[in-house]
């Protein structure tokens, strides 16, 4: 399956196995509306089943990574919904957050300028982070009334920073910086050329075992509910599989030929 770059909400392009998506309106910081919400959300969900695309890169756009929620197109709306309307917009939400964990391709989000709400969520619930000095990112639930717990903050921010820093971040909703989401381990790396760097981390990605990557990703959110010995044992089967990849047999002939592999993701 070729992935679609003809969406309407957002940016796509893909080149040598990398995709790069970002939202595309600039003017007022890259918010998201119902329709980016539903679009980004089913264009993750196929990303399953995509043959030529093996990374993504959500990018920033015109020096932001997103507002979050339009406050007139979303916020607006959300206060005249009934709580069923109400339930069916949360749990949209939440299908982009589980749509972007159960892709099967890694995702980088970089972030730089604003990235707050939703837009924290995504960076969240990518598996690396890159910001530029200047990002600001906060889960800002509850300055807007609502409480943290929003699109699995509650869940996935603690497993990243920890317990004690993420309440903080999701009771005051203050912002943090790049400095210190490095400290704490939200940012993989702080750099200035971000799309420099965003881009070499993705290249470097793709050309590893993009089947072995798919493994990876799939265990890292599955044994979140797994014990030790469950996940010990999963991870004995998923590597058994692994183990059966041309990639695997490529490896091991480019040792014994003191040569570099080149998987081909097989």
């Amino acid at each position: 399956m070729t992935m679609r770059t003809d969406v309407q909400s957002f940016l796509c392009a893909i080149q040598d196995g990398i995709a790069t998506v970002a939202l595309n309106r600039p003017d007022r910081k890259n918010p998201l509306t119902f329709e980016s919400y539903a679009e980004l959300r089913d264009w993750f969900r196929d990303l399953v089943y995509a043959d030529d695309v093996n990374v993504v890169i959500f990018a920033s756009n015109g020096g932001n990574f997103s507002s979050g929620g339009d406050v007139h197109d979303i916020i607006g709306p959300l206060t005249k919904m009934t709580m069923k309307e109400l339930l069916a917009f949360t749990r949209m939400t939440g299908d982009l957050v589980k749509a972007i964990v159960n892709c099967g391709k890694p995702v980088i989000a970089a972030v730089d300028g604003v990235c707050v709400g939703a837009g924290a969520i995504i960076a969240m619930a990518s598996d690396l982070r890159i910001a530029t000095p200047d990002a600001k990112c906060a889960f800002l639930f509850t300055r807007v009334g609502l409480a943290g717990c929003d699109m699995g903050a509650c869940a996935i921010l603690p497993r990243i920073i920890g317990q004690g820093r993420a309440a903080e971040l999701l009771y005051t909703g203050r912002s943090f910086s790049a400095d210190e989401g490095a400290a704490w381990g939200f940012y993989n790396k702080v750099a200035a050329d971000l799309d420099a760097e965003a881009l070499a981390m993705a290249t470097r990605i793709a050309a590893g075992p993009n089947f072995g990557h798919m493994m990876t990703k799939t265990m890292l959110a599955q044994e979140w509910s797994m014990s030790i010995d469950q996940a010990i044992e999963a991870e004995a089967q998923a590597q058994a599989i692994c183990m059966q990849t041309a990639d695997f047999e490529r490896a091991y002939n480019a040792f014994v030929a003191k040569d570099k592999p080149v998987f081909q993701g097989d």
